[in-house]
């Protein structure tokens, strides 16, 4: 195979998702239509453009990203997300009008992640300047996500902020035989009145 070609191909490989089978797809297409390739090289060159916000860790392309320059967002409450594109899933809800702080991931000791590893100490210094009154923690269900949340909650505690997570039980659409135990001991633990 052309070293051109064979370069694509193992760069396409590494992606998350994509195998060699893939990636060989992927590149047949780009050759059969050069203008899909140079309209994904120009998109693949524009991510020169895209910077983390100073203030929350979203993406941004300058300075502040859209959501903390966004004078109508309520500055009172700030939803904890584990990584920047989780925010666009919850913004998709349209239910959230407040600011977020991306972590930068959760704490893993398996991984060797500590709390010093995330931006914890920048979500911190945002509560102290004033005005936050609600904390919302969007982090995963599972073990990692749960270790974070119980050092947030102990970090958070002190500063007099109410910290809340979000609802965690069985998905819409599905039978509640097909929910595991501890979906639906988290379903009824998160239980509200109506």
């Amino acid at each position: 195979m052309i070293a051109p070609l064979e370069e694509l191909l193992s760069a396409l490989s590494r992606l998350p998702g994509i195998g060699r089978r893939s990636a060989e797809r992927i590149a047949f297409f780009l050759l059969a239509k050069p203008e899909e390739g140079r309209r994904l090289a120009a998109a693949l060159a524009g991510l020169d453009q895209v910077t983390r916000c100073p203030q929350c860790g979203n993406f941004a392309t300058e300075g502040l990203c859209p959501i903390c320059r966004d004078p109508e967002r309520d500055r009172s409450t700030i939803c904890i997300v584990a990584r920047p594109w989780e925010i666009a899933h919850l913004e998709k809800t349209g239910e959230y009008r407040g600011l977020y702080h991306v972590l930068g991931g959760l704490i893993s000791p398996g991984q060797k992640v500590g709390p010093e590893d995330l931006a914890i100490e920048g979500l911190l210094s945002r509560v102290r300047a004033g005005g936050v009154r609600e904390v919302i923690l969007a982090l995963e269900p599972k073990l990692e996500g749960d270790l974070t949340a119980m050092h947030l909650l102990r970090a958070l505690k002190p500063l007099g902020v109410q910290v809340t997570q979000l609802a965690q039980g069985v998905p819409v659409g599905r039978d509640l035989e097909s929910a595991d135990e501890l979906t639906l001991g988290r379903a009824l633990k998160g239980r509200r009145a109506l």
